[in-house]
Parts: structure tokens; C-alpha cells; sequence
């Protein structure tokens, strides 16, 4: 009889002693998950922050490359305007001598038209190389796009195009209204040429909405035939047109508001065909994020 009980006993002891190998064999294999998935979040966020920091070494490089660049537009178009100024003058001045020679007239008009063409690059120029300072005040978004869209309804009904705002009335802001109208004027003339001559007529669509608590997303987007893949890279580059007349200022000078009111301008294609050009910018610009532009 106690042969049998030893025997019970000493099996009983061998069961709780493979109970606690296998304790602590589990514990093991847990903590090993659990250092792998550290090991693979790890790797994951290290994989991301060298990523991250690619992508502010590339921003980095260009701003250098665009603040280069920009001072020797600015010094240019400097250069250019000071003899533009007399050139006009002069113009001027004919215009008053020829009011009762009607041909002539019309040969000194031309001459002032085009000094005011070159001097509208000229502006451009300048902004772009030189950019004031944002000066932050409350504004309201639709007032902002519609101010845009009255300017470029003349380019637009000559263009056949028409402009469709969507933008709710309580959408509000504390940013720089006039670079704002700038940006937008520059990104509807370019979708106005972009949609010039399609089939049913040419539509411009201008968007507002918030992104988030703290972003606005104002859009454009048109019915064109889009931007060919190859050229996504280089549509924001200063002096890159694909038209046969401008500076190829327009989108650079978009850019860099976007950038001087701490936001972005990013463009894709949309599904059903045509150019989406969106800014997200905050909804409140800061002395830190005008600083970081």
C-alpha cells in the first residue's frame, strides 16, 4: 500500500514540476514576442524618422536653392524696373502730344501696354524674390475667394470657363487675406487655361472646408486634362511652365505663400479627370509658424 501511494506521490510531484516548466517556458515566449514587436515597432519608427528627416533635408535644400535663386530674380527685375520707369514716362508723355494723331496714338498705346506687361513680370519677380511678411487679421473665407474669383472671371469668360464657388459662410480665419487672394488668383488663371477649350465647356471649381480643428483646406480644381506624372516634381519649380506665355511664377509664388502661412500646397489628378490643387493652411497663423516660413 505504500509502495502505490510513493509511486502517486511521485508522480503528483513530477506533474507540478512540468506545471512550472511550462510556466516558465511560456513566460519566456512572451517575453520574446513582446521584444520582437518592440524590435519591429522600433524599426518601424527609425525607418520613419529617416524618412522624416529626408523629407525636411529635401525642403531644406530647396529653400536654399529658392532663396538663391530669388535674390537674383529680385536683383534682375530691380535693374529692370528702373529704366521701365522712364520708358513709361515717356510713353506717357507721347500719349498726351498725339491725342489729335490717331495712328500714332495707337503705336505709342501698344508701347505702353507692353511696359505694362514687363512690368507685371516684374512684379513678380519681386514678390517672389523678396516676400513680405504675413500680417495676420480675422478674415472670412468666402469673402477671400470670392474677391479672387471676381478677378479672374475675365480670363475665365474669354476662356469660355465657368467658376463655381463652394465655400460655407462661417468658415473663418486669422491669416493674411491678400496673400491668400494672391495664391488663389494664381491657381484659378492656371486652371482657367487648363480647362480652356474642352469639350462641353471648361469648369473651375473652387473649395473650402475644414481639414481639421486647426487646417482649412481651400481647393481648385478643373475639368483640363490634368498634370502628366512626370511633371508632378517640378510644377511648384520656379520658372517651369508648360504655357506658351508667363514667367512660370505663378505656381512658385503659391508655394511659397502656402509655405509663409505655415501650410501647404499639394496637386493631384482627380478620378474623373482634371487638376485638384489644394492649400491646407491653419486656421490661425502664429508668430512661430510665420517665423518657420
Amino acid at each position: 500500500m505504500s509502495t502505490i501511494t510513493d509511486h502517486m506521490a511521485a508522480n503528483a510531484t513530477l506533474t507540478q514540476r512540468e506545471r512550472e516548466l511550462g510556466a516558465i517556458i511560456d513566460a519566456y515566449n512572451q517575453v520574446t514576442e513582446q521584444l520582437k514587436q518592440s524590435h519591429e515597432r522600433l524599426r518601424d519608427e527609425v525607418a520613419r524618422l529617416r524618412e522624416e528627416l529626408a523629407r525636411k533635408n529635401r525642403q531644406l535644400r530647396r529653400r536654399e536653392r529658392l532663396a538663391a535663386l530669388g535674390e537674383m530674380a529680385a536683383g534682375v527685375a530691380h535693374e529692370i524696373r528702373n529704366p521701365l520707369g522712364g520708358i513709361q514716362l515717356f510713353a506717357s508723355l507721347l500719349q498726351k502730344d498725339l491725342q489729335g494723331s490717331p495712328a500714332q496714338a495707337r503705336l505709342v498705346n501698344k508701347i505702353a501696354q507692353g511696359v505694362a506687361s514687363v512690368e507685371s513680370i516684374v512684379t513678380d519677380f519681386l514678390e517672389f524674390g523678396r516676400p513680405r511678411d504675413p500680417e495676420p487679421r480675422p478674415l472670412r473665407v468666402d469673402a477671400v475667394v470670392r474677391e479672387a474669383v471676381e478677378l479672374a472671371l475675365h480670363r475665365a469668360a474669354e476662356s469660355g470657363v465657368r467658376i463655381e464657388t463652394v465655400v460655407p459662410g462661417d468658415l473663418n480665419m486669422v491669416s493674411d487675406a491678400a496673400m491668400i487672394k494672391r495664391a488663389l488668383l494664381n491657381l484659378l488663371l492656371n486652371a482657367v487655361d487648363a480647362s480652356r477649350g474642352v469639350d462641353g465647356g471648361g469648369q473651375v471649381t473652387v473649395g473650402a472646408r475644414m481639414q481639421d480643428p486647426e487646417h482649412v483646406n481651400i481647393a481648385v480644381a478643373d475639368n483640363g486634362p490634368g498634370v502628366p506624372a512626370e511633371l508632378m516634381d517640378r510644377i511648384f519649380n520656379p520658372f517651369f511652365t508648360t504655357k506658351d506665355r508667363g514667367t512660370g511664377l505663378g505656381l512658385a509664388i503659391v508655394h511659397q505663400i502656402a509655405e509663409l502661412l505655415g501650410g501647404n500646397v499639394q496637386v493631384a489628378n482627380a478620378p474623373q479627370g482634371g487638376a485638384v490643387f489644394a492649400m491646407c493652411l491653419p486656421v490661425r497663423v502664429t508668430e512661430c509658424e510665420r517665423a518657420n516660413g
